[in-house]
């Protein structure tokens, strides 16, 4: 038995993310988990993305930094990083742009600029007010025509998967 027929589990699932063309085993990227998240994911950024900029000057991991701001005032920016799940380096070029705009504030208890805790400046908290009616409005979008059981299914099992990859 090979390490992949080790890996595929087909009882667990009602179709198989593999077909037959010409005698090889390919993708079904119709039935394929990663493809389908990865292709909705670049979707909704480069839809999210462009209204973001185009509005608030604001790119998509600002965004996601605002939103994290504001969901746990007073947090250093690898706290950021753990729970949105960038890098470093995209997190701080963020947090530098957004503190340029005036969005942000901060304090560093200690003389060490990685322990800075950040705050959602009055300026910020007015940007990520106007910034969240669009991005709702972009979801209610995403979830259209989206019967209510199926999406509350929909994001348990997606919280499964991203507990199963990274599990934090």
């Amino acid at each position: 038995m090979t390490r992949a027929d080790k890996l595929k589990v087909p009882e667990q699932r009602l179709h198989d993310p593999t077909r037959q063309r010409d005698g090889t085993e390919i993708l079904d990227i119709d039935h394929y988990a990663p493809f389908l998240l990865n292709a909705v994911s670049s979707a909704w950024g480069r839809k999210t993305s462009a209204i973001y900029r185009r509005d608030f000057g604001l790119g998509l991991t600002d965004w996601r930094v605002l939103s994290m701001l504001n969901i746990e005032p007073g947090i250093t920016a690898s706290r950021i990083c753990d729970v949105i799940r960038m890098d470093k380096a995209a997190v701080s070029r963020s947090l530098k742009t957004l503190l340029e705009m005036e969005h942000l504030r901060y304090e560093q208890p200690s003389g060490d600029p990685r322990k800075r805790v950040w705050w959602l400046s009055d300026l910020g908290l007015k940007v990520h007010a106007q910034i969240l009616d669009v991005a709702l409005g972009c979801e209610n979008e995403l979830v259209g025509g989206i019967d209510p059981n199926d999406l509350d299914v929909f994001l348990r099992v997606m919280r499964q998967m991203l507990t199963n990859i990274d599990p934090k």
